[in-house]
């Protein structure tokens, strides 16, 4: 039996991206803090699809010892896919900001992508179908206002991403690794980011996506041989693609 990991599934694109790939029959293995909400998840999925094999795993993912710990839980699973999905967002000026809230933020958004990434590269490089994908933003690709260090992390994310792409081509590994770059997405997102439990999207945002929209555009990736998925901020169209950002090419092969 084959599996898709997703993080963040309690909520927003996770959530919505574990049922887009439940249609798609895959089992699932549901990562977020909440029990509660995962549970719920579980509940509404087996509904419409009662084969399924649904794991659950409770986990704060910006604690460096439970990353380890979870992935060494997951090793008796054959992982077709793994989705890195959990984050969140913080909008303030640099000199306006809670650096413990900095902190969280950058284990989560960089240290948990990083550790999970490299050990499932590590371990499933030569496994035929086998897909990374991480979840950066429209943010990962351009500056937005007030919110440089989120973006930041999100640059990480994208770059991170696509060098590994290109590492793995360049093995001729058959692991394929890509990164969705959703825009604005009505989700918890911007009531985290802007401390807000009341934040309106749409007297923040003209145009936006709904988390099912995104959860979408992620299963056109997915079976998709490029590797960025990206939202134009400015249309909000959906675009497919190579690498977008300037790499090296010695001793590489151009995607």
């Amino acid at each position: 039996m084959k599996y898709t990991v997703i993080t963040g599934a309690s909520s927003g694109i996770g959530w919505e991206t574990a049922k887009a790939f439940s249609k798609q029959g895959k089992n699932l293995i549901l990562i977020a803090r909440r029990t509660e909400l995962l549970k719920h998840l579980k509940e509404e999925i087996l509904v419409d699809f009662p084969t399924l094999d649904i794991v659950l795993q409770t986990v704060d993912l910006s604690q460096e010892k439970n990353i380890f710990t979870l992935y060494n839980n997951l090793k008796s699973y054959d992982i077709e896919t793994w989705i890195n999905n959990a984050g969140f967002g913080y909008y303030h000026g640099v000199s306006d900001q809670s650096l413990n809230t900095v902190s969280q933020m950058l284990r989560l958004n960089i240290e948990a992508v990083t550790l999970l990434s490299t050990l499932y590269v590590t371990d499933y490089e030569n496994v035929a179908g086998a897909q990374l994908i991480n979840i950066s933003s429209a943010g990962g690709y351009k500056n937005v206002p007030n919110a440089v260090t989120y973006c930041a992390t999100k640059f990480y994310v994208s770059a991170f991403t696509e060098g590994i792409a290109l590492e793995l081509q360049a093995k001729d590994a058959p692991l394929k690794a890509k990164v969705l770059a959703p825009a604005a997405t009505e989700t918890e997102f911007a009531q985290i980011a802007n401390g807000s439990n009341s934040y309106d999207y749409t007297k923040g945002f003209t145009t936006f996506h709904t988390a099912r929209e995104i959860a979408e555009f992620l299963i056109k990736l997915y079976q998709s041989q490029e590797v960025v998925g990206l939202v134009d901020r400015n249309t909000f169209n959906f675009h497919l693609s190579g690498p977008l950002f300037d790499h090296y090419q010695t001793g590489i092969k151009n995607i």
